[in-house]
């Protein structure tokens, strides 16, 4: 009798301990998934045309003549605000698509330096915010790591190829911390996606939920709590997709990796990560690591350099102006 009392009690207290255990996860990732829509105050009212940057002169990159424009994802009732800035030279030029990381949109300085630096180049650029942030749809308010929203930089992308008739092979995509984790499963999943620029993101899903609890103080265990709260709440799958796969699925295709070795928030690793992962799908790469550099500020920190590499990375790869 008293070793079956034992056995019934081992077992209330297994399960108390895994509600206990997924009621935290919950809490936690209501507080971590949380994606703010809107800009910062800061940069409410920059425009590619009016912006300021805290190092630079930001008029030799400024873009007068752009296009506000709604787009859809590929995901159906999620609309797109974007700004279409046509190359001044040609309208065939070859294009880019950015996209910003978390909490960010397509009015930060980083996103409209960098594509001041492709303008005055001669690339014809598209700006957009991905879902549940800046002037577009809010879904849910949360953000699912990429495994979502590379349907939004695929929506942007079908747009340039689509409406702006620019050949897929002449038309590249580049992002910045979750805009670099999006952008490179959004390349995995479309085999037309010609060349792809990550600045500072991450090889894993998993990898960048347990650096975000670290920097939050919470033990890195509640990952898998994590998982279970995104499917229950908001219905994401956090573990279908992932930059390292997708890295590998471009089976060569152009990429270019770039992190800072100051970076607090994803490690620098990640960029080594992604880097094997490449290599064993058949790419070449070898990424360039900015000595010092904070998370996603090598362009603010090395404009000139950053200039260089990224339009002879882009005009090598979709083809010059």
């Amino acid at each position: 009798m008293t070793r079956r009392r034992l056995g019934v009690g081992a077992i209330l207290l297994a399960v108390v301990l895994a509600v206990g255990y997924l009621y935290a996860g919950t809490v936690i990732y209501d507080k971590l998934s949380i994606a703010h829509p809107g800009c910062s105050q800061d940069v409410r009212t920059q425009t590619p045309a009016a912006f300021t940057l805290k190092k630079e002169d930001p008029r030799p990159y400024l873009m007068p003549h752009y296009e506000a424009v709604t787009i859809p994802s590929r995901d159906s009732g999620i609309s797109l605000s974007s700004w279409w800035i046509p190359a001044d030279t040609s309208t065939g030029a070859p294009a880019v698509v950015i996209v910003h990381g978390l909490d960010s949109c397509k009015r930060a300085s980083d996103i409209l330096l960098a594509a001041g630096m492709l303008h005055r180049h001669g690339f014809s650029v598209l700006l957009f915010d991905m879902r549940n942030h800046g002037d577009s749809t809010i879904q849910n308010g949360r953000y699912a790591g990429g495994t979502k929203e590379y349907k939004d930089a695929l929506g942007a992308w079908d747009w340039v190829v689509g409406t702006r008739g620019i050949k897929p092979e002449h038309v590249g995509m580049m992002g910045f911390s979750l805009g670099a984790a999006t952008a490179l499963i959004a390349s995995g999943e479309e085999p037309r996606v010609a060349a792809t620029w990550e600045d500072s993101g991450y090889a894993d899903v998993g990898v960048a939920i347990r650096a975000e609890l670290t920097r939050n103080g919470y033990p890195t265990w509640f990952e898998y709590a994590a998982y279970v709260a995104a499917r229950v709440e908001s219905g994401d799958d956090l573990t279908t997709l992932s930059p390292a796969r997708a890295v590998v699925q471009l089976h060569g295709r152009p990429l270019f990796i770039t992190q800072g070795t100051a970076d607090t928030r994803l490690s620098v690793n990640y960029a080594h990560d992604l880097a094997d992962a490449y290599r064993s799908g058949g790419g070449t790469v070898e990424p360039w690591i900015v000595e010092g550099s904070e998370h996603t500020q090598a362009i603010m920190d090395h404009p000139a350099d950053y200039e260089g590499r990224l339009d002879a990375f882009f005009d090598r790869t979709i083809g010059a102006p």
